[in-house]
């Protein structure tokens, strides 16, 4: 269960690196092509607001690879349960408020490697 719940941080971690990209970087290209269901003119005046939210994306990832790469086994544990927790709550509400596939996309992956965690 170790194993797999290191597997399943990583790869929460990576959803969240490329986020951080996409709403960075790639906000008036990928991101227009991601949230279809937004005015295309949206884009554009809303960079700097994205990229606040791609910023705080990386910061959900600095945690998670941070509780990978801490040797206690029970510091490691906890940093991952708060980050996970941190993805789970912020799906929630992105799912609530956004659009509901940020609950597919961006909580459920969290809360199974939350799960995961739990259980090692």
């Amino acid at each position: 269960m170790y194993l797999l719940s290191q597997i399943l941080v990583a790869v929460v971690a990576l959803e969240h690196v490329y986020i951080l990209w996409m709403e960075m970087f790639a906000w008036t290209t990928r991101g227009k092509a991601t949230f279809k269901s937004l005015p295309p003119e949206l884009f554009e005046p809303t960079k700097g607001l994205a990229a606040n939210q791609g910023l705080y994306n990386g910061f959900l990832a600095a945690g998670l690879v941070w509780s990978l790469l801490i040797g206690d086994s029970e510091w490691s544990r906890n940093v991952a349960l708060f980050f996970l927790s941190c993805v789970v709550v912020a799906g929630v509400y992105g799912g609530w408020t956004a659009s509901r596939s940020i609950l597919l996309v961006q909580a459920l992956p969290a809360a199974i490697a939350l799960s995961t965690v739990l259980l090692r």
